[in-house]
């Protein structure tokens, strides 16, 4: 005997519901064909040869190379320290090649932190007024909160009334990575932040740098010649005779280590 439920038709299934599509976190900062000729003639170097990359909100990008490979030249360029020779750099939806000084200044003021290797501080500054030049520049008020966690992070509570000279380099790198950090700009760019800290100083600043992207939204583009700092980004952009040569996605100290030695670094 036939089950009646043989007879009748099966039922239909609705399709499933495609997920929406996720949109790209904006583009913070991006190179677009850029160049950079130092010299001209038989003396002419190009230290950035027709790059194009983007840095998108809330990503931690490593920026690695053999030395000359252009690391640090792109970067100063990205920031607005530096101009192209041809091509394009934009921050937000701003061309920087666009602006005036003024504007350039303005921007860079609003928009960038810059950790620089040789710190750049004013040594007739104490660290605490060294780590509040830009706002003050600026005619703001560091955030209370922010500027504690920062100066906690740092370990520069019994540093702030020191000038530079009286720091050690160690010291003085905490303190330029402090500035840079305290008005929680959109962008930063660090030039070997933990080149001059110990292991110690220099974990902790990359943790704050990680918790600035995870937590803050914030974007880092961190110049590096240690594999160990570089693991911590979200991406490595690897750099040889001024052009990218390879990206690589969520790092392993191993995976970078792999790589750097077919550049032969």
């Amino acid at each position: 005997m036939t089950d009646i439920t043989d007879t009748l038709p099966s039922p239909q299934t609705a399709p499933p519901v495609p997920p929406a599509p996720v949109a790209a976190p904006e583009v913070v900062a991006q190179a677009i064909d850029a160049v950079k000729v130092y010299g001209k003639g038989d003396a002419a170097v190009t230290a950035v040869d027709g790059i194009s990359v983007a840095f998108r909100r809330q990503q931690f990008t490593a920026i690695m190379g053999p030395s000359g490979s252009g690391k640090s030249t792109l970067l100063h360029c990205l920031a607005g320290l530096d101009s192209l020779t041809s091509g394009k750099i934009v921050i937000g939806s701003v061309e920087l090649g666009r602006l005036s000084e003024k504007q350039l200044t303005l921007l860079r003021r609003e928009k960038v932190g810059f950790i620089f290797q040789s710190y750049n501080l004013v040594p007739t500054l104490s660290a605490a007024d060294n780590i509040a030049l830009p706002l003050a520049i600026a005619g703001r008020k560091p955030d209370p909160a922010t500027l504690d966690d920062v100066i906690k992070t740092m370990r520069l509570g019994d540093r702030l009334t020191h000038r530079p000279g009286e720091l050690s380099g160690g010291q003085q790198q905490r303190v330029a990575a402090a500035r840079a950090l305290v008005s929680r700009p959109d962008i930063i760019f660090a030039d070997e932040p933990t080149g001059n800290l110990d292991s110690r100083s220099g974990a902790e600043l990359l943790g704050f740098l990680r918790s600035a992207v995870d937590d803050a939204h914030q974007t880092i583009v961190m110049v590096t010649h240690d594999p160990g700092a570089a693991s911590r980004a979200d991406r490595v952009v690897f750099l040889a005779d001024g052009k990218v040569v390879r990206e690589l996605a969520d790092p392993t100290t191993d995976a970078i280590l792999e790589y750097m030695k077919s550049l032969g670094t």
